[in-house]
């Protein structure tokens, strides 16, 4: 009798649940951040160009080269920005289970179009980094620029393995495709997160090139990539060490995300959202 009591009260915190429950904080946390970036691209980007004024647009942008001008480097533009807020209000939920499971047709779906504006994004991005010149710094580009070369590889490897009905692998390279195709989101929360800790820029400088900046510009994906390709491996083991190392690393992804996202939505974001506003009303 005391021991079914004691399993009633006290919860069971299995190696299995607990991984489970710490991959789903971290879901949360980012859909928290990603939301919060989709309100920013559309409040900087598109709301001035909806009431026609988008210069405001130019004033608010962190981007140096952005061009208003109405021509095909502007629709290039526009046509990586955009699609990065659809991807941020909706990408997240393709990493939901339960999602997954209940809504199988809008999981194909909203995977497709994530995919498809996740290829765009990455050619755009690299025709406005090195076509148009919108980089604060050759070096500072590069891992930046070697996140947008991987997007279309594992894009295409996540399409594939879908159309072969090969779900395992499908779900491996779909997880590493939504990380490479947020790198640029995920590089803000480290960079402003680094801010945070560090109590102001430490290896940093105004062009990104500075040591820190460069070593962030790399990991902010390829550290997500190694905790993703952590899970995968304990969740095929047997052992409760793995899953206990892999709750370990995601718990430790999910405070940098929530430093991140807090940091990058009071340091960055608020303020230039707040400008655009009070230049409107």
């Amino acid at each position: 009798m005391l021991t079914l009591l004691k399993e009633q009260l006290m919860p069971s915190w299995s190696a299995d649940k607990c991984l489970q429950g710490t991959l789903k904080s971290w879901i949360v946390i980012a859909l928290l951040g990603q939301w919060s970036f989709a309100i920013y691209i559309l409040s900087i980007y598109a709301l001035p160009l909806l009431i026609g004024a988008p210069e405001l647009a130019d004033k608010a942008s962190p981007a140096q080269g952005f061009d208003n001008s109405g021509g095909f480097n502007s629709l290039m533009f526009f046509g990586h920005i955009i699609p990065a807020a659809l991807m941020a209000m909706s990408g997240i939920f393709q990493l939901s289970p339960g999602v997954r499971k209940r809504y199988p047709r809008f999981h194909r779906y909203n995977g497709r179009l994530f995919l498809v504006l996740g290829m765009s994004g990455a050619l755009t991005g690299l025709y406005l980094s090195w076509g148009v010149g919108i980089r604060l710094s050759d070096i500072g580009a590069m891992g930046v620029t070697l996140n947008g070369l991987l997007i279309p590889v594992f894009v295409v490897l996540a399409w594939r393995s879908a159309l072969n009905k090969q779900f395992a692998a499908h779900q491996r390279w779909a997880v590493h495709s939504f990380i490479l195709v947020n790198g640029v989101w995920a590089f803000r929360l480290f960079l402003m997160g680094w801010y945070v800790i560090n109590q102001g820029p430490n290896g940093n400088t105004r062009s990104l090139d500075g040591p820190a900046d460069i070593a962030l510009s790399f990991l902010c994906y390829l550290l997500p990539m190694s905790i993703a390709e952590l899970y995968f491996w304990a969740k095929k083991r047997r052992t409760d060490s793995a899953k206990w190392l892999a709750t370990a690393a995601i718990g430790a992804a999910t405070l940098i995300t929530l430093i991140g996202v807090g940091a990058a939505t009071i340091l960055m974001w608020r303020p230039r959202v707040v400008m655009i506003f009070n230049s409107l009303f």
